[in-house]
């Protein structure tokens, strides 16, 4: 959105126009019972985790040039001896945005990283829990901008989990409406 010569993003945008949008949508009176995005977690499940150690630093590094900041290990809790995992085997990562950078990924899913998905044609309706979170899979990473898709590997899948303050599936959809999350046209 560009105002004059200032180009306004997404937070800024939120607290001009959409608050007020979703407000009378919504038809809320308090204008601090209108729901926010508060966080977006990023979960990857890394596929070789346990063959080969390597691979866990290697997506790491992925998710912090995708995301802006470092990923955290998740472990394994249980051990399963068909899959030869131990607990305390790392086998995943976990990255938690907030503030300025939950906006710039958000504003970077909607506007450049979807579009991208081959065949897309908007995102599912039916993903949000019953406590107004939305939930998110990317079947591939290297859909990114900041991904070169020659150096990519293995494909590998992530998901991405919209956390809101709405009450139920309603008022977040509206939000995330709003926020420019393209949905898929209801037939």
């Amino acid at each position: 959105m560009q105002k004059g010569n200032i180009i306004m993003n997404l937070k800024e945008k939120y607290n001009k126009e959409i608050v007020k949008k979703i407000q009378e949508k919504l038809k809320i009176k308090n204008l601090m019972s209108v729901p926010v995005v508060k966080k977006i977690v990023i979960n990857m499940g890394v596929k070789d985790a346990v063959a080969d150690k390597k691979s866990v630093e290697k997506m790491a590094e992925i998710m912090a040039v995708i995301t802006g900041q470092k990923a955290k290990v998740t472990k394994a809790k249980k051990a399963i001896a068909s899959f030869k995992l131990r607990i305390g085997d790392p086998i995943g990562l976990v990255v938690t945005l907030r503030g300025k950078r939950m906006y710039e990924f958000y504003d970077k899913l909607v506007k450049i990283v979807l579009p991208r998905v081959k065949d897309f044609r908007g995102v599912g309706r039916n993903s949000f829990d019953g406590q107004g979170n939305y939930t998110l899979g990317l079947s591939e990473y290297s859909v990114f901008p900041e991904i070169d898709p020659g150096s990519v590997e293995k494909l590998q899948g992530l998901e991405i989990v919209i956390v809101t303050s709405a009450k139920d599936k309603e008022e977040s959809y509206v939000l995330l409406e709003e926020m420019g999350m393209p949905f898929a046209k209801e037939k």
